[in-house]
């Protein structure tokens, strides 16, 4: 197993030189907004970036996310969908060419980790994000109208299929996200990722090594009733080499109501969590994910991802070593 550092839109400076303090190997980032391209990424871009990372000693592990005018006519299932996938063929064959073989995404129409409240009600007062399904019951219905079930099952198994093939062929991995908060809809919109058994069902789509999640544990312990259910998922998904790279985080609840927590005080726990990674054979990344809004801290959490790295670290050292 791996660390990593996620959750930045950009690398530089200050991001290559926090990773290489924190002793952290390997980058992720996310929805990357200084590279150019109109519906795809160009080669060169992607190459430039994963050869500044490496020329500091650090890996580009992968990207995480598209924009949503490079997927939004895809995941609606609306015309211009085919165009799409066509720049996403290209997209993907210029990460594969350009050394970069993971890509997270998610098949959130309304985006992912919907929430809320973000309040100082954490641990000594440190600001936390929550979702209480009440609040958002009577909402209006979406801009974009309603989706259901059935038709993001549709557009997701149109997908799989049309992109899966060319990532094989190019040695990339695609990583799903699930349905972060994993109720059944809002706002008219599905959610359908929502479940164990929904997640086991979009690996199966197309049976594939390039077919792969991004494991968000917190998303997972937010649908799961008790700590032994995430557990359980993980040695299912690792052991089959379904995850690509796993965002370690803790929360508090379940739907229809949970909050995120720090990642020592939550409902899982972690040790566990991590000997079932290490366990069933998991040998690629984890990210610290979210983290609580900490006394001085910056936007992006540096003190907060700090904290998170440090207790990451001390727990891979008791599972590989103790």
């Amino acid at each position: 197993m791996q660390l990593g550092l996620g959750a930045f839109n950009e690398i530089d400076e200050e991001i290559l030189q926090f990773a290489k303090q924190l002793g952290v190997p390997n980058l992720i980032v996310h929805t990357p907004r200084h590279l150019p391209g109109d519906g795809y990424w160009h080669f060169r871009d992607l190459l430039m970036m994963r050869r500044r990372v490496e020329s500091v000693g650090l890996k580009l592990f992968g990207i995480d996310g598209l924009p949503m005018n490079f997927i939004d006519k895809v995941m609606q299932g609306k015309p211009g969908r085919d165009e799409q996938i066509e720049n996403l063929h290209k997209l993907i064959r210029n990460l594969g060419r350009a050394g970069i073989h993971t890509l997270g995404y998610n098949w959130a129409l309304l985006g992912v980790a919907y929430r809320t409240e973000y309040s100082p009600t954490g641990r000594g007062g440190a600001y936390v994000t929550k979702y209480d399904h009440a609040e958002v019951e009577n909402a209006p219905v979406a801009d974009i109208g309603k989706f259901t079930d059935e038709q993001e099952w549709e557009s997701l198994t149109y997908f799989l299929k049309a992109v899966i093939p060319v990532a094989e062929e190019e040695g990339v991995m695609l990583a799903l996200h699930p349905s972060d908060p994993p109720v059944k809809s809002i706002q008219g919109v599905a959610n359908i990722l929502r479940s164990f058994e929904a997640y086991k069902r979009a690996t199966e789509i197309v049976d594939s090594p390039s077919n792969g999640l991004k494991f968000c544990q917190g998303t997972v312990a937010e649908w799961c009733e008790t700590p032994e259910e995430v557990y359980e998922a993980i040695r299912y998904f690792a052991s089959r080499g379904k995850i690509s790279h796993v965002h370690f985080r803790n929360v508090r609840g379940v739907v229809p109501r949970f909050e995120e927590t720090f990642i020592d005080e939550g409902k899982v726990d972690m040790l566990e969590a991590m000997r079932a990674y290490h366990e069933s054979g998991y040998d690629r990344v984890l990210v610290v994910d979210h983290t609580p809004g900490i006394v001085g801290d910056t936007g992006w959490g540096h003190r907060g991802r700090a904290y998170g790295i440090g207790y990451m670290k001390a727990l891979m050292k008791c599972v590989t070593e103790g």
